[in-house]
């Protein structure tokens, strides 16, 4: 199983190759705010580990294990993101708050969260219900 920061990087490739069919050191690097030589030595590391095929000067590219590790953690950080979109946290925070969270979940609380956020999406009256509660109880606050 890859770490939290293997996971990063994953992510972040898979959604580059995605985006722009390629992911380059210095793409990734941009992405993550690091250091080419960072990345670099990550890729190294996933090359060795199979997750993706690395060779120096002419890129990368992810495995079928790679892919569909990269393609469930890009998925992850959607549903955190409607998660927390739904039960209404500012927009301001939900970036954050998801990189903060994400590393730190099963993958059975994460199945879970999706279906809540299904089962929210549902019925547009759901979620409607639960923004009445949070402007109650933030009314009772003030």
């Amino acid at each position: 199983m890859p770490t939290p920061s293997m996971e990063d990087y994953l992510e972040r490739i898979y959604s580059l190759i995605e985006e722009k069919g390629y992911a380059r050191v210095s793409d990734i690097a941009e992405a993550l705010e690091v250091h080419p030589s960072s990345v670099t030595k990550m890729v190294q590391k996933l090359d060795k580990d199979n997750y993706l095929v690395y060779e120096k000067y002419r890129g990368l590219v992810l495995t079928s294990k790679g892919k569909k590790i990269g393609k469930r953690l890009v998925d992850r950080h959607s549903l955190l993101e409607d998660f927390l979109r739904l039960i209404g946290v500012d927009e301001e925070h939900i970036y954050q708050d998801v990189e903060g969270i994400e590393h730190h979940l099963s993958w059975e609380s994460i199945n879970c969260l999706g279906y809540l956020v299904n089962y929210l999406q549902a019925d547009p009256s759901r979620v409607e219900e639960l923004q009445r509660i949070k402007r109650e109880e933030e009314q009772k606050e003030e």
